[in-house]
Parts: structure tokens; sequence; C-alpha cells
């Protein structure tokens, strides 16, 4: 692998041959966890007059009362096909009396105590990513604190875009030629440059996370735009190896703006 990165430093662009470097030489994801500390949140509250309500139709084999309660629950405690649309329809409940009772007779055959469990599991650490990067770059990691959109056009400094996804859109819209409905995870202004940026942390190859990797890298096939693009992406990729995502960073894109978010410092103020 150090001879690949040897062969590579002068036809393979210099962010993505660090972050390469960085991940198999480096304590990569003991540094990693400062941008995505992905420790599973403490169980989710239940409402207790709520759970009150379900406790009550669960002991009086109150079927429809049960249910309806227990879809005002955050988590559902089972999984079934039928739950979302009970949850966007619930005058259904009236008319599938037999949906309902066999949705139930698995809420009953689960008990009172392992339901609470269920109801109240922790999200899924993939659910608690997406903040994370931001949250990173609101605690000044990348040495200026971000600004808001008023406060960011009135000044011609170092600067980066603070905002919803649709107000960092709406603004690479107006200023930067954007034309894509896609929002962005990053807009900053560095030595008089827009750099507009896609943030992923891919845990794992295949499926959706593949979907993922993919969706990040489409920022270059953006075209006019007036700015500088970047996929600031981690994780998994930077393994060597045969999978999807080490050979298309190392062979299609090795000379884009793909870089690990612990580069990414560096790379701003040399622009």
């Amino acid at each position: 692998m150090v001879n690949f990165l040897y062969i590579c430093k002068k036809i393979m662009n210099h962010w993505l041959e660090l972050s390469l470097e960085y991940a198999n030489q480096r304590s990569y994801l003991d540094d990693l966890f400062k941008v995505y500390p992905t420790i599973p949140e403490g169980i989710r509250e239940i409402d207790q007059r709520l759970w009150d309500n379900i406790e009550s139709a669960f002991n009086k084999k109150d079927n429809k009362l049960l249910i309806k309660e227990t879809l005002k629950l955050p988590l559902f405690p089972i999984k079934d096909s039928y739950i979302a649309y009970l949850k966007r329809d619930p005058s259904a409940i009236e008319r599938n009396p037999k949906t309902v009772n066999r949705i139930c007779g698995r809420i009953y055959e689960i008990g009172l105590d392992n339901l609470y469990e269920r109801c109240s599991e922790p999200k899924e650490t993939n659910r608690q990513i997406g903040p994370m990067f931001k949250n990173w770059i609101n605690q000044k990691s990348l040495g200026i604190e971000p600004l808001n959109l008023e406060n960011f056009i009135s000044t011609k400094n170092d600067a980066i875009l603070k905002g919803s996804d649709q107000i960092l859109l709406q603004f690479a819209k107006d200023e930067l030629n954007y034309n894509h409905d896609k929002g962005l995870d990053f807009i900053g202004r560095f030595n008089n440059k827009y750099i507009i940026g896609e943030t992923k942390f891919l845990t794992d190859f295949g499926g959706h996370q593949n979907a993922q990797f993919n969706d990040a890298l489409n920022i270059f096939k953006l075209k006019n735009v007036k700015a500088i693009k970047v996929a600031i992406l981690d994780g998994v990729l930077y393994i060597p190896g045969n999978n999807k995502m080490y050979k298309e960073i190392t062979g299609k894109y090795k000379n884009h703006n793909i870089m690990s978010t612990l580069v990414l410092r560096e790379f701003l103020y040399q622009i």
C-alpha cells in the first residue's frame, strides 16, 4: 500500500493522497471520532401521559385505542409493512379491523415491559451522523466561527456560511450558479474563492453506503458552478482493496478534490 501511494504521488490529487496516507498510516479513527462521535444516544424519551394511555389500552385489550396510541410513539415497537399506511391515514384503523387485530396480537405477545423497551431504543447511529459535521465546524474547528447569511454576505473575509440546508442551497443558486435541487453540506469563502462541498461518513461497503458515495461524487458532474467543488468523505473508502469506493477514488476520480475532514482545514487555508 505504501508503494502504491508513492507511485501515485505525481498523478493523484494532493488532498486525496494526504487522506489516504492519514487513514492508512496514522490514528485516523481516533482523530475522526472528534468529528463523528458516534455514541448511541440514550433511550428515547416516552411521554408519560402517552404511555399511560398505551398501558391502559393494553390492559383493557382495546385494540383500536392501543394501535392509535402506539402509532403516536416516535418508534413503533414492531416492524410491519402496514404501519406506515396506518400512520399516514389513521382513519384506515376503523376500516381494517383484521389488520388492527393482527398487529395488536403481536404487541400483546411482546408484553408491556418489552414493549416499553422496544419503543425507547436509541436511534440508529447512522441516523445521527448527518448533523455531526456541522456541529464540528460550529465549534470553530476550521479556525473561524460560521456566520449567518447576513453576516456572510456583508464581509469579504474568510468565512463559512451557517444555516439550514435550504439557506445554503438558495445562496448557491443565487450567487454561485448552482443549478441543482440537492442541498449542500458546506459553503465557504477562503482567499476570495468560494468552496462548496458534500460530506459523508461511509461506515461500510455496499447498498445504501454505495448510494451515499455516488451521491457525494455527483458534485463533480456540476457544470459552470462558480466555486471549487469538494467531496469531504470519511470512512471505509480509504481502505485499499478491490472494493468499488477505493477503485473509483484511485481511478476515475483520482484527480478530484476528494478528502477527509481531517485535512479540510489545511486545504481551505492554502486555496
